[in-house]
Order: structure tokens, then sequence, then C-alpha cells
């Protein structure tokens, strides 16, 4: 009984520990994308993360007129792993990676005020399972 106890606890203790550090280096990534084309967007300081399993992850935020934003997004090791959509709170889609080849990040001029819905999904095709990392970032 004790053997099996302890087995339990190594397969959790390394299955945590692996999870965590796959999404440490998703983070990585996500953060390098909101420097990249010489735009160095500044992180809203929220880590949305999500542990995907064929299901969406939602988050809610509000994107403040007249500033730019970048939304960053990964899974892995390709950048096209993740789908990330935009939605107004009546559900009307207002961006969606998708139509971009699954754009690991995309960049946003907002006019007005907006409280939005952000999915995100995983590309089935490509990815069934894993952790989902998103970052917002604004314009300095």
């Amino acid at each position: 009984m004790k053997n099996i106890i302890y087995t339990f606890l190594m397969v959790f203790f390394v299955s945590t520990l692996s999870f965590s550090q796959d999404c440490e280096g998703i983070l990585r990534a996500c953060k390098a994308n909101l420097k990249k084309k010489n735009n160095n967007f500044l992180s809203d300081g929220q880590v949305y993360t999500a542990f995907l399993d064929r299901e969406k992850a939602e988050f809610k935020t509000t994107f403040f007129g007249g500033s730019t934003y970048r939304i960053s997004a990964s899974a892995g090791t390709s950048e096209d792993f993740v789908i990330f959509t935009i939605k107004d709170l009546k559900g009307n889609v207002i961006f969606t990676n998708k139509d971009y080849k699954n754009a690991p990040y995309w960049d946003f001029k907002i006019p007005v005020t907006l409280p939005v819905v952000i999915e995100t999904e995983l590309d089935m095709d490509k990815k069934i399972t894993g952790c989902a990392v998103m970052l917002i970032g604004f314009k300095q």
C-alpha cells in the first residue's frame, strides 16, 4: 500500500512539474511576441492561462478607447496552435485569428472603450490538449 501511495505521489509531482515547465516556456514565447517588430508592448500584468482538453477558455477584459493593444497567444512549439476570438458582450465576433492562419499575435487600435470576452481554444487539427497562454499588451 505504501508503494502505491508513493508511486501515485511521484506521478502527480512529475506531471505537475512538467505542466508547470511547459507553461513557463509558452509564457516566454508570448512575452517575446510582445516585443516583435520593434513594437514594445507593455503587458497588462495578467497571465491568462488555461489547460485545454477539447474545450474553450473565456477571459473577460476591457479595452480602453484610444489605446493600441497586442494579444499574444501560444500553446507550444508551433506558433499556430491557439485560436483566439474577441467578442463583444452580446457575442458578436470582433476579431478571430482563425481568419489569419491562427497568427500568434495581433495588434488592435481601439477607438472607444469596449468590454470584451476573449475565447481561447486549441486548433484541433494541430493539438488536442495542453497549456494555452495568452498575454495582452498595450503600447507604451
